[in-house]
């Protein structure tokens, strides 16, 4: 029997069960489970699937092959699993079959009484059957409930700890953020900062590059739109101090080292940065002057570049007018050309 067709088979038997825990009006939290080969030494992929109704849950993620207590991951070809999963929030009952490693079958949760009350005395409350099954798939520990509470974070709640097992937020991860000079943290930001890239590492990177930014906000904006501390320190040796706006505008521009040094080569040293970001904005490119330069306008003002590309002032209309007889036109005259509709 393929693995496949092994699968359907303990989804028909599972859905046998749903239908008489529901004739039997038990309250019992059962589904499927499935477990594939991880990349990661020593873990396997474990799926939990549970639908019924409306009530829809599907979680998969690499857990610890040692979990899985009794279970060869070794072996090959067919065996049957039967393995039970304790954690704190209460305990999956499963059984099914593996096939070289891999397999499927089903599971019963059984909550433990004791855990939403010693979670409550946390402080943690609002723990219904759904969120204490969560905890129990994310593994929400007691002793992960009592770190979290011992850092002092802002609006720290039970769906926050949900979300902080589901992103990797951890006590490591905590204190290396306030080494790196973050002193205030906020839950949800900690949960932002997971999902963008926010580390330790990349704050640390940013300060030793000189730039000392305690702004979540701008740290997330920081990864999102890609701002680096390579990028930090290229300007700095360029001999720009740009401050975090600065440098989220000019990625979200365009205004990279790489494009700064191309307009260097075209004589634009050491331009302003807010010029720099204008010329992204309106379309001064190198390009542009390098054709300008050729029609004779040698190193226009920064202020002129970006009003001749504001009215339209082209290398192609430049060269129209060129051609008809009017030379040496200054550029503030092109741009009064343009913006009275001479063509």
């Amino acid at each position: 029997m393929n693995l496949n067709r092994a699968i359907g088979l303990i989804l028909i038997v599972s859905g046998v069960f749903f239908t008489l825990a529901r004739a039997l009006g038990g309250e019992t939290q059962s589904g499927d489970w499935t477990i594939h080969r991880s990349d990661e030494p020593g873990k396997v992929e474990f799926a939990l699937m549970d639908s019924r109704g409306e009530h829809h849950f599907h979680s998969s993620s690499d857990w610890d092959m040692k979990e899985f207590a009794g279970l060869d991951f070794s072996k090959s070809g067919r065996q049957d699993a039967h393995f039970t999963i304790s954690r704190d929030a209460g305990k999956f009952v499963c059984e099914g079959f593996l096939q070289d490693g891999e397999g499927a079958g089903i599971f019963h949760f059984q909550a433990d009484a004791d855990y939403t009350k010693e979670m409550s005395a946390l402080g943690f409350t609002s723990i219904d059957s759904d969120r204490q099954f969560a905890m129990a798939v994310h593994d929400v520990s007691l002793k992960f409930a009592k770190e979290m509470k011992a850092e002092d974070l802002q609006g720290l709640d039970t769906d926050k700890l949900i979300a902080f097992r589901i992103h990797g937020v951890s006590r490591e991860f905590i204190e290396g953020l306030r080494a790196a000079g973050l002193k205030e943290l906020d839950s949800d930001k900690l949960i932002a900062f997971r999902i963008h890239g926010v580390s330790p590492v990349f704050v640390a990177d940013l300060r030793s590059a000189g730039l000392d930014v305690t702004d979540s906000d701008k740290l997330i904006a920081f990864r999102i739109h890609g701002v680096t501390p390579e990028m930090v320190r290229s300007l700095r040796q360029a001999g720009y101090a740009p401050d975090a706006d600065k440098l989220i505008a000019m990625r979200i521009h365009g205004a990279t080292p790489e494009w700064v040094e191309q307009l260097k080569k075209e004589g634009y040293d050491h331009v302003d940065l807010d010029k720099l970001i204008a010329f992204r904005i309106h379309g001064v490119s190198p390009d542009f002057i390098s054709q300008l330069q050729k029609l004779g306008y040698n190193h226009p003002e920064p202020d002129q570049l970006v009003a001749m590309r504001i009215h339209g002032v082209t290398p192609e209309f430049i060269s129209g007018l060129q051609a008809r007889g009017m030379k040496n036109l200054t550029i503030d005259q092109l741009v009064a050309l343009r913006i009275h509709g001479i063509d």
